[in-house]
Order: C-alpha cells, then structure tokens, then sequence
C-alpha cells in the first residue's frame, strides 16, 4: 500500500512492507521466546533486576504484539478485534476461574453493605480493563494472612489489562501512525516524560492503565513500523546511533531514581520506557527475517515452537508456579539424602527455577489447549512440532 501521507518518506517507506517475511518470522519467535524465559527468571530470582536492563523482556513482547496487530489489521476491523480478544481472554478466563475458586474457597465473601459493588469488581478478572482485585488481607502485604500468596498470583497480570487496552486502541493507533507516523511513535515516550515530573495529575482509577500506554506504547507503534516498513526504510546508521542515544537517556534517569533493588526498570517508568524503545530500535532493525532457523539454532526449534504457541498459558500460569514451589521444597527437606548428597540445592534458586518449569509443563499439558481453542485451531496438549492445518473449500490454509 502506498500513503504518501507518511511524511517525507512517503511511498518509500510504506511501499517496503511486502518484503517481510510471510507466514511466521523465525527470529520474532526467537525473541518471543527469550523474553518469557527472562520473565520467568526474573521472577524467580527476584534480586536479579540487572536482568530488566540486559534484556527489557515486557518491551519487547509489546512491540511483537503490535507487529502482529498491524498485520492482522489488514483484515475487518470488528472481525480482529473479537478474535484478538477471544484468543486473550479464554486463557484469562480459565486462570481467573483457578483463582478465585481457592480464594472463594478460603472464605473470601462479598463485604457487607458492598456486594454488588464487589461483583462488578470482580468482573474485572473478565473484562480487565483495571487493577484485578484481590483480598485486602493480600494487598496489605500482612505476612502469614491467609489470602498473602494472592498478590503473587496477579503481580503481573497488568501486562494482560495492558495488552487488552493495546488490542481495543490499536485501529486508532494505526490509523494515526498512517497520518503522523513520527509523532504517533513518540507520543507514548513525551507522555511517560510529562507523567515522570509529577506535574500532570492523574485519576487513581485510570493511572496504572495510562501509565502502561506511556511506558510501553512507543513499542507497540514501533511493531506497526515494523510491520509497514516503515523502520526498515529510516538510514542505516542515524536510526541505531539515535535509539543508543535513547537508551542513554533511560541509563541516565535510572541512576538518579533507583529502587532500594537497583536499577530495576520495571519500578522506573520512564528509564524503562527509553531503555525499551531504543533496544526495540536495534532489535527489529537488524531483524534477519527468518523463515527457518539457520544453524544452532534449530536444535532449539521444538522449544521455541512450543513457547510461542503456548506465551499466554507460560505467562499466566508461572506465578501459580512459583508460589507451589514453596511447599514443594519445605517438603523436600524431609529427605536429608538431598541435602548431604548436594549441598546447598534446597537453598538455590535453580532448583526453584527447574521447579517452576516443571510446574508450567503441567500446566500447559493442563490448560495449554485452550489457546489452541481460542484460535479455532485443533486442540493439541504439546504443540512443538508444526502446526496442524485444517483442509478448507479451495486448499486455502486457515488464516492465524
């Protein structure tokens, strides 16, 4: 498509888009797949913040997903956003089932005076367009309440109320970035700067939800750059140098705001916006477009098949993981040969990794499926091989 509306790069830019890699790009999925690793073990070694700044795993999940967006977006808009949203929630919804049925079955009620007020909060879980809620017993960060592991189980289910918001916004998004890419792009960043000096209030009803776009919407808008080609068509050596200069900026706020933790960007907004962004940059521009993976690589075929085909199930399902890690390993304490025949495994957080990843292997073998379900695709319980394809009128494949 040709959108001399674009600026100065006019045809060239959006006329590059049809030289991507149709089907599915091998070196995405890489990244797919390396960012939900990082995620995992970020929460399992909770001290390793250093590992927001090597590898800015929720950028980079948020600008493959705006990738993707893009190209779906070509088809009816009604029609993406119900299947966008169907292939979200289904897994949601099995996962909010799983924990509000332990919370309900540990007694968690309906306050006096504020049921329905409590009912349509809980609808959240559903339809998450705010903070999920939980028990306050969990909020309040009491050790030993009954409700305490609550907290864990949604700490990071904001990346799904973010990526839902994503999803319903993106039609806007698009059509914005076709009239004025350059500002659509960086709108995100200049808000996340505004937001950072304290000078814009905002509603405590809408700030986390306006604080995500902030921080991570110049990497969604930087997916559709991608996907249009339009960052392919920007000079060679000014676009790095710029998105190193950005990453700059990020390392520089970072140091002056640190958490007690360290530079932990996912405590700093707008050093993790930048330090996103300008990887982002650097990532996609250099992207080989895969269609197979060369080399070494396709010894890990199998496992980054199967990450990618199960994201949502690892993602929502890791937390529930490591919470049971807990009572695996104080049971394991009960056989001493574990402790004299390796000293220091029950203590060491790659055990509780290997446990993790165990646990989530259960799960995807559990509920994996229902992804498969929430993308009218076969159900398969370990899908790490190619995908099943469905004879159609014609032999056209599905589309997915």
């Amino acid at each position: 498509m040709t959108d001399t509306r674009a600026g100065a790069t006019g045809t060239a830019v959006w006329g590059r888009a049809a030289t991507l890699v149709p089907g599915r790009d091998r070196y995405l999925d890489l990244l797919r797949a390396i960012a939900l690793v990082r995620v995992v073990t970020l929460h399992t070694y909770f001290e390793a913040v250093w590992l927001t700044v090597v590898f800015p795993s929720l950028g980079i999940m948020f600008a493959l997903a705006g990738a993707l967006m893009a190209r779906s977006l070509d088809r009816p808009t009604f029609e993406v956003l119900r299947n966008r949203a169907r292939r979200l929630l289904l897994p949601l919804w099995v996962y909010a089932l799983a924990i509000l049925g332990l919370l309900a079955l540990q007694g968690w009620r309906p306050p006096e005076g504020d049921a329905v007020g409590w009912w349509l909060r809980l609808m959240l879980w559903f339809v998450p367009i705010g903070e999920f809620p939980i028990p306050q017993e969990a909020s309040s960060g009491i050790d030993g309440a009954p409700f305490a592991w609550a907290e864990l189980a949604v700490i990071a289910l904001w990346y799904i109320r973010a990526y839902f918001w994503f999803v319903l916004l993106s039609p806007l998004l698009l059509r914005a970035f076709r009239r004025l890419p350059w500002v659509t792009l960086f709108a995100p960043l200049v808000l996340c700067g505004v937001l950072a000096t304290g000078e814009m209030p905002v509603p405590d009803a809408v700030a986390s939800v306006i604080e995500d776009f902030a921080t991570f919407g110049s990497c969604w808008v930087l997916g559709f750059a991608y996907q249009r080609g339009f960052l392919q068509a920007l000079p060679r050596i000014a676009t790095p140098l710029v998105a190193v200069l950005l990453m700059a900026a990020g390392l520089w706020w970072a140091s002056g705001h640190p958490t007690e933790e360290g530079w932990d960007l996912g405590e700093i907004p707008l050093a993790q916006a930048l330090w996103s962004f300008g990887f982002c940059v650097l990532l996609l521009r250099i992207s080989p477009s895969w269609s197979t993976f060369p080399g070494p690589l396709r010894l890990f075929d199998g496992a980054i098949t199967l990450i990618n085909n199960r994201a949502i199930t690892i993602y929502l399902w890791h937390l529930p993981a490591l919470i049971l890690t807990v009572p695996v390993i104080d049971q394991l304490w009960a056989v001493p040969a574990l402790e004299t025949s390796v000293p220091g495994l029950l203590d060491s957080h790659g055990l509780q990794l290997a446990l993790v990843w165990l646990m989530v292997g259960i799960a995807i073998l559990t509920v994996g499926w229902v992804e498969d379900i929430a993308a009218r695709r076969p159900p398969r319980l370990w899908p790490s091989g190619p995908p099943r394809r469905t004879p159609v009128p014609g032999g056209t494949p599905p589309r997915v």
